[in-house]
């Protein structure tokens, strides 16, 4: 008897995870794989949930939310827009699941999605599970690995009914430039796409680079999803909180989804992340600064091996590393790192087909780590490849 949906025995497999797995035989390696802070989240907001919990916030909640949370959420929206309000904003278990309520309320079985290439590999396991078919936008490097508008519009047919933008970008570290993302607002008009922008590294953006979100284009805000979390800017991950933000006409059928799933997000996390909101920033905007440094000591000293090449990330905390010099894929080299040089990075493949030629590394790791990891990668490149 064969007990598995095909749902189950097709959803891809994480590539990241796997070198995780892989690493576990080799203690002493340096793990550049993983995309979490490195911080512990910040005392105001861990304060916040013991005060909550003890203030009686264990139970039920509305599907959608607490609704001071929601009204936090949309005040700090008002940038994009001011009619924004609690009625455009639904609270999610973390942005995978922002994602998923967000396919799952517009996309039909049959209908295909757009998503770049390379991506966070789980947007095509979440589109194929609401029956929908992925289909890749490839993005270039000579692009600075940034989806371009006339790549989304060749990738259209009669079938597209969305498209997920993803910037600041995993894995890529690149940001949509605002003349780029008002042509791809342009597009998604045209064809009346439903676009599911994913911004959940929106406030970790570098060298000054003006972010402009594809929410912001007025002619196209009510077909767009805007998701995000608390996970990254926040040191969050594990409390599983995000949100969708967007129009109230679809934001409202989602918690009856949301019922479905898993009732509502706790309580007491909510009143975590309404303090992350309102509360101080001495320790986020710290973290920002540490990010800051640490790029340019992994990414300047990667650009100072040989055959190795890597552009200087304007957002997020993750360096797509050119190694198509060696003439090994992607998981070949992944695996030489760790064996030989013991630092852990992620095949570029685990991202799409795009990807192979690359290696992901994150720099959310300590400054020490990072300058041990380059050294470890240098000396293992100038004695097997030199």
């Amino acid at each position: 008897m064969n007990y598995l949906s095909n749902t189950a025995k097709s959803y891809p497999a994480s590539g990241i995870r796997k070198m995780f797995d892989l690493a576990e035989k080799y203690p002493d390696a340096i793990k550049l794989t993983v995309g979490e802070p490195n911080f512990d989240t910040p005392v105001n907001i861990k304060e916040a949930a013991k005060k909550a919990i003890d203030d009686g916030f264990t139970h039920y909640c509305p599907n959608a939310g607490l609704k001071e949370l929601r009204e936090a959420i949309a005040e700090e929206y008002t940038k994009y827009s001011e009619d924004y309000n609690f009625e455009n904003v639904m609270i999610t278990v973390g942005g995978m699941e922002a994602i998923y309520l967000s396919l799952l309320a517009t996309v039909n079985p049959g209908d295909e999605v757009l998503i770049p290439d390379p991506c966070f590999p789980n947007y095509i396991g979440q589109v194929k599970m609401v029956g929908a078919e992925p289909v890749g936008v490839p993005i270039y490097e000579e692009n600075d690995f940034n989806i371009r508008a006339k790549d989304i519009e060749a990738a259209i047919t009669p079938k597209t009914r969305a498209i997920l933008l993803n910037s600041p970008s995993n894995p890529l570290g690149s940001v949509l430039e605002k003349e780029e993302v008002l042509k791809i607002g342009e597009i998604a008009k045209k064809h009346n796409l439903i676009v599911i922008s994913d911004e959940v590294y929106d406030k970790l953006i570098f060298d000054g680079f003006d972010y402009f979100s594809i929410a912001q284009i007025p002619e196209i805000r009510d077909r767009v999803l805007v998701i995000n979390s608390f996970s990254k800017t926040h040191a969050m991950t594990g409390w599983r909180i995000g949100y969708v933000l967007g129009n109230k006409d679809i934001i409202s059928n989602m918690p009856k989804l949301q019922e479905g799933l898993v009732s509502c997000v706790s309580t007491f996390t909510q009143k975590a992340a309404l303090e992350a909101i309102r509360g101080g920033r001495i320790e986020v905007d710290k973290m920002y600064s540490d990010y800051f440094r640490r790029r340019d000591i992994m990414i300047d000293g990667i650009n100072n091996i040989p055959g190795m090449s890597c552009k200087k990330s304007p957002g997020s905390f993750y360096a797509f590393v050119n190694i198509k010099s060696f003439g090994k894929t992607s998981e070949e080299f992944a695996e030489e790192l760790l064996v030989n040089a013991g630092v852990v990075t992620v095949p570029g493949s685990a991202f799409g087909k795009m990807g192979e030629g690359y290696i992901r590394m994150v720099f959310a790791n300590s400054d020490e780590n990072l300058k041990e990891a380059v050294k470890r990668i240098d000396a293992y490149v100038r004695k097997t490849y030199c």
